[in-house]
């Protein structure tokens, strides 16, 4: 699963995806920099609108249309996407073939369960520095036309390090990769499914952090910094 993330360095989101414009008022007052990113905020993501890249600011944790309340993404449990049942659960299967995102990041947490306790880690990629989530999205109305929207993860089989910690891990894109995941027409599940692997075995760097980022509230630099 991925439950938390960091984004320190929002300035760099415009120049890295290549964004040309910013709806729904992204970043009208800047947007700080978190350490600490949990489901339910409203976080920067990237959706392709014609032939460019927009920022879009969207509320991590996918509500399906059938949805009644914005309060509904806890009981659906839907901020992470299984890529295995995606093209075929009612909640992901229209989304996955028609609303794709990018989800910035600079690192997420994990938690290892140990005999006494759950142990959080930091992970990156290695070979990049702001990177992206393979995200999927819906805008969400409720009765009175109100707009909400919404985006969840994707999370995929942990490659040989996530293993040692986690059965999930979630679906980070390389760069080559992130014009195809935008990419309207691409409707094809066997290109789309192509994308949703593992991280490749040794390219990320894990540690182990305080307790601290266990409570959501926290948010500072030193979430990030080895205990070890």
């Amino acid at each position: 699963m991925c439950g938390r993330t960091t984004l320190f360095t929002p300035a760099k989101i415009g120049k890295r995806f290549n964004v040309s414009k910013l709806e729904n008022n992204a970043f009208k007052k800047d947007f700080r920099s978190t350490y600490n990113a949990a489901p339910s905020q409203i976080l920067p993501t990237i959706v392709r609108n014609g032939s460019s890249n927009h920022i879009r600011l969207m509320k991590w944790g996918f509500l399906p249309p059938w949805a009644k309340d914005p309060g509904d993404t806890f009981k659906y449990k839907t901020f992470n996407a299984r890529a295995e049942d995606i093209f075929t659960k009612p909640t992901w299967r229209s989304a996955i073939r028609h609303a794709r995102c990018l989800v910035p990041a600079n690192g997420f947490y994990e938690w290892q369960a140990t005999k006494s306790t759950k142990q959080p880690y930091f992970i990156y990629p290695k070979d990049q520095g702001l990177f992206a989530f393979a995200g999927i999205y819906n805008i969400w109305k409720n009765e009175h036309g109100e707009e909400w929207d919404t985006y969840s993860i994707i999370t995929t089989t942990p490659n040989q390090e996530m293993a040692k910690i986690h059965n999930r891990m979630p679906v980070i894109l390389h760069p080559k990769d992130e014009k195809l995941w935008l990419d309207p027409n691409n409707e094809s599940e066997e290109s789309i499914a192509s994308l949703l692997q593992p991280y490749g075995d040794g390219m990320l760097e894990i540690y182990k952090v305080s307790r601290d980022v266990n409570t959501a509230r926290v948010d500072n630099e030193s979430l990030i910094h080895s205990i070890e």
